[in-house]
């Protein structure tokens, strides 16, 4: 009730201001005039090669999709807000199948997606400062997020390809999945996603970032997801490698695994999710081959409201390298770990935790061998990657870790 009227006054702050901004309709999605234009309405899909640059802010008028055969280019230090939008509404920025996205941020001039209530403005990016002015980071389902499909496999039933959650099946752009893992959907370099996952359903909302068939030439690497209502990013199936991550405040699940994913998730930090830190799912079809590694990561865990590590019994997945800590009690546990080990080739492996005082490990941990769990003083952890390669983001400006 708290996060409603908060969402609730925001809304109505923005709707006041907005009536005073000038606004450029893009019908043609051709960036519009940049010396006249500082607000570009996208409403059309993107049916042809197309820029987006850091001196317009691009606001999605609902689901755009950038279909087959079309390259969307996103410069360094440009700011993309979605409008409301719930059900087939919900706004999103879609990648369709045989598209492609070249949103090669950097470090100083990270690309940022947001809600149309986020007063961040282009002067605030190129002056250094990434958070949000107006925003506190745990306010979330503002609008969509970004969905990535591509042709690598997918574990649905007897066949190669399925519609993507939070897309309608009347939108074809929402198929992924198929027999090419070498598939190349694009970059995706310094990205920050925020205030997202508009509800689609009954508990079924869009996660930050979704990556659905997505293929292993695909480059995704420093991304951070604040404030999703749904996962922060949620892979199904697909081959693509993940690098650099930060998720902070997700509604659900920090990192989500579906449908025989098979890649490798590196230095990542997930912090403070109101469901598991990790929901880790096995095939859901005939195609099995799937398996998929998470390595070198830290998970500040704060008052979950489902397990630490949620495996089912069919996950293929190795796990190593990872610190857990803010560990408050023994309510937050792994769960099915015995199960998935009897029946897959699942390992995991060099993990360290700080919990709070009078938790047991042994009950936390259920199932996993001791030999691979080290007891550290918070902080004094070996494994894990340096946070300073998370410097850009707005959880670090704020010690969000």
């Amino acid at each position: 009730m708290k996060n409603s009227f908060k969402l609730l006054s925001l809304l109505l702050g923005f709707g006041m201001a907005f009536s005073f901004t000038a606004c450029t309709e893009d019908d043609d999605n051709n960036g519009g005039n940049e010396n006249e234009t500082t607000n570009v309405i996208v409403t059309d899909n993107i049916t042809e090669n197309t820029t987006w640059t850091s001196e317009n802010v691009y606001q999605l008028g609902g689901r755009i999709a950038v279909e087959a055969g079309a390259t969307l280019t996103i410069e360094p230090g440009t700011i993309i807000k979605g409008e409301a939008g719930t059900g087939s509404n919900a706004t999103a920025l879609l990648i369709a199948r045989d598209a492609t996205i070249m949103a090669e941020g950097e470090a100083t001039a990270p690309i940022i997606f947001t809600s149309v209530a986020d007063e961040i403005t282009p002067e605030d990016v190129a002056a250094g400062d990434f958070a949000s002015p107006n925003l506190p980071p745990d306010i979330n389902g503002l609008w969509g997020g970004v969905i990535v499909l591509g042709n690598a496999h997918i574990s649905v039933g007897d066949g190669t390809t399925a519609q993507i959650e939070g897309i309608p099946s009347t939108d074809t752009n929402g198929e992924y999945g198929g027999t090419d893992d070498e598939d190349n959907s694009g970059v995706l370099k310094y990205i920050s996603i925020r205030h997202g996952g508009s509800n689609i359903g009954e508990g079924n909302e869009i996660n930050g970032l979704t990556l659905g068939g997505v293929g292993n030439k695909t480059v995704v690497e420093n991304i951070e997801v604040v404030a999703n209502q749904d996962d922060g990013i949620e892979w199904f199936g697909g081959t693509v490698n993940v690098s650099n991550v930060v998720v902070w405040n997700p509604g659900d699940d920090g990192l989500d695994t579906d449908q025989a994913w098979n890649g490798t998730c590196s230095n990542f930090a997930v912090i403070h999710p109101q469901g598991s830190l990790f929901e880790l799912d096995g095939p859901e079809g005939t195609y099995i081959n799937g398996n998929h590694t998470f390595t070198n990561g830290i998970c500040k865990a704060g008052e979950l409201g489902e397990e630490l590590i949620d495996f089912d019994a069919s996950t293929n997945v190795n796990m190593s390298d990872v610190y857990f800590y803010d560990v408050p009690n023994e309510n937050i546990v792994v769960e099915e770990y015995a199960d998935m080990v009897a029946a897959t080739s699942s390992s995991v492996s060099n993990l360290e935790y700080t919990l709070a005082d009078g938790v047991d490990a042994s009950v936390v941990f259920d199932g996993i061998d001791a030999a691979e769990l080290t007891e550290v003083a918070e902080g004094q952890n070996t494994v894990g990657p340096q946070t300073s390669i998370f410097s850009w983001t707005w959880a670090a400006a704020a010690n969000a870790f």
